[in-house]
């Protein structure tokens, strides 16, 4: 399958086990579940394809998607890799801001909608941004029912595995998110090596509780197909409710980042000692987020399975993984070792994390190669190489929070909130946090008379700018003045994070269960 498509891969898998399942809609009630097989996945896909080309959509036409994690997802998103469309995923959560950010970066003809989905209305939203754009934007909804058409009217397959046909978004280092540009054999690079890392055998059965429309989507579904083993999807991940759906599938390989860890420990501590969570799971693995040491050693003592963490990025969504089988030592306190092809340099001057390999991005959309002389990417992360070849990520240089997961520009808030007007300088922090990862807090500086400001106020101006609710701040601090440097006068971000690392005790809510289902699981 070496150089072949993300679409030679479906028809390959549905040609060997057509009748296995291949994915698994999870509800907590079983009545309520959908599945589907490899063989139908192709054959379906192949109709929404027709369906999509009838609507218009083209070889290379640019089709941004903003859907839930959902079988219908993942049968749009191979419909498009059928039709050799250009896609461009955008998380549900995304609001006017950042996705009107994509459409006018990606000059998209197509957005696909899930309509009003847990609460919001994509398709008002989609035609509302549609009205500021240059180009014409065709909104399609898609649920509840899928566009289908015979599959006789579609060209035939593409055949350039290395043709630019994915769109990521990453926050990055600046305030607005930068296109990724991935082709199917990155994306296919990356999924491979994942499942290698993982050991993944034929009796294993894995979970998507992460939004589909993260880079990990296809990077998953393609060492689903390699393998032809299930995954149970979950469109809203909450504990203790999804775990019905672990336990009826017996889900042998789940995680995602931290977060996810941090929310199965909890769950498990609340049962009586001897009594597992989940008596089918072999392995949590993710990344995405810090995870101290201590934290490994209490999910391999408290779940009972092994625990691998990585690091990757939406550059490269396969970067390095812990292989459970390793040392445990080596385990809980780095980030495993690469694969065959994927080459990690350190830069001796700054200690950066640069990268080359095939599962390593394209650049970036309408901006200069970031490839050094050499062709390796930077990161903007700090880290060193231990002598048996493990990656030990120290820090960053870019100034981003990873919270749950998730990249959150801090830039892109401070630009947000220097338009309040009791805001005179504004700096977004990232801040230690044991649910979290790290948590958004907003150190302000306000001007002369001001009214004082509070959480409230500034969370309620945030939302109405648009921005997306997961990029929240949780705790707001008042300064006098931002500590700044002589120098530059650039503001000492280190020093604040040191400040208010540990916070008052009510200067910010504890997660409820909400916030864990929406900004955990989604």
């Amino acid at each position: 399958m070496t150089g072949s498509t993300l679409w030679d891969l479906v028809v390959w898998r549905a040609a060997r086990t057509p009748d296995a399942p291949a994915l698994i809609q999870g509800r907590e009630s079983a009545r309520q579940e959908r599945r589907i097989t490899f063989g139908a996945l192709r054959r379906r896909a192949e109709r929404v394809a027709a369906g999509l080309y009838e609507r218009g959509v083209r070889p290379g036409t640019r089709v941004v998607w903003q859907l839930p994690t959902r079988i219908e997802t993942v049968l749009v998103s191979l419909a498009l890799a059928r039709i050799g469309a250009v896609q461009s995923p955008v998380i549900p959560l995304y609001r006017d801001h950042e996705t009107g950010h994509v459409l006018r970066r990606t000059r998209a003809a197509f957005h696909l909608s899930p309509g009003t989905w847990r609460g919001f209305d994509h398709t008002a939203m989609a035609h509302r941004l549609a009205a500021g754009l240059p180009d014409p934007l065709t909104v399609i909804e898609t649920y509840g029912a899928l566009p289908d058409a015979d599959p006789a009217v579609l060209p035939p397959p593409p055949r350039d595995a290395g043709a630019v046909r994915w769109i990521y978004w990453t926050s990055g280092t600046t305030a607005a998110p930068k296109g990724v540009l991935h082709t199917d054999h990155s994306l296919r690079t990356a999924g491979r090596c994942l499942a290698t890392a993982l050991r993944i055998g034929p009796s294993d059965t894995g979970s998507m509780a992460f939004p589909y429309a993260h880079v990990a989507g296809p990077d998953y579904t393609v060492m689903l197909l390699l393998h032809g083993i299930p995954a149970v999807l979950l469109e809203h991940f909450a504990l203790p409710g999804s775990l019905a759906a672990y336990r009826r599938h017996r889900v042998t390989v789940a995680g995602g980042s931290t977060a996810f860890y941090t929310l199965f420990l909890a769950e498990q501590r609340q049962l009586p000692p001897g009594r597992r969570l989940l008596p089918s799971l072999r392995l949590m693995a993710g990344g995405g987020a810090p995870r101290p040491p201590g934290l490994h050693h209490d999910v391999v003592a408290e779940l009972g399975c092994r625990l691998a963490h990585g690091y990757a990025m939406t550059e490269a969504p396969m970067v390095t993984m812990g292989d459970p089988l390793e040392h445990p030592e080596h385990l809980a306190t780095t980030e495993g070792r690469p694969p065959p092809g994927m080459e990690i340099r350190i830069a001796p001057d700054s200690g950066e994390i640069l990268l080359r390999g095939p599962a390593v991005c394209r650049g970036y959309l309408d901006e200069p190669p970031p490839f050094d002389a050499d062709g390796f990417l930077p990161t903007g992360d700090l880290g060193r190489l231990t002598p048996t070849g493990h990656l030990v990520v120290t820090g960053r240089l870019k100034d981003i929070i990873i919270r749950k997961g998730e990249n959150i520009s801090a830039r892109e808030i401070e630009d947000l909130l220097h338009l309040h007007p009791d805001v005179a300088e504004a700096a977004v922090i990232g801040l230690p946090d044991t649910t979290r990862g790290e948590r958004v807090c907003a150190v302000v500086e306000q001007p002369p008379d001001a009214g004082d400001l509070t959480l409230a106020e500034v969370t309620a101006h945030l939302r109405g700018t648009g921005l997306a609710p997961h990029k929240l701040p949780e705790q707001l601090e008042v300064l006098p003045a931002l500590p700044r440097g002589a120098t530059l006068r650039k503001v000492l971000k280190q020093e604040l994070r040191e400040r208010f690392a540990d916070g008052p005790p009510d200067a910010f809510p504890p997660p409820t269960d909400r916030e864990l289902r929406d900004q955990a699981g989604r």
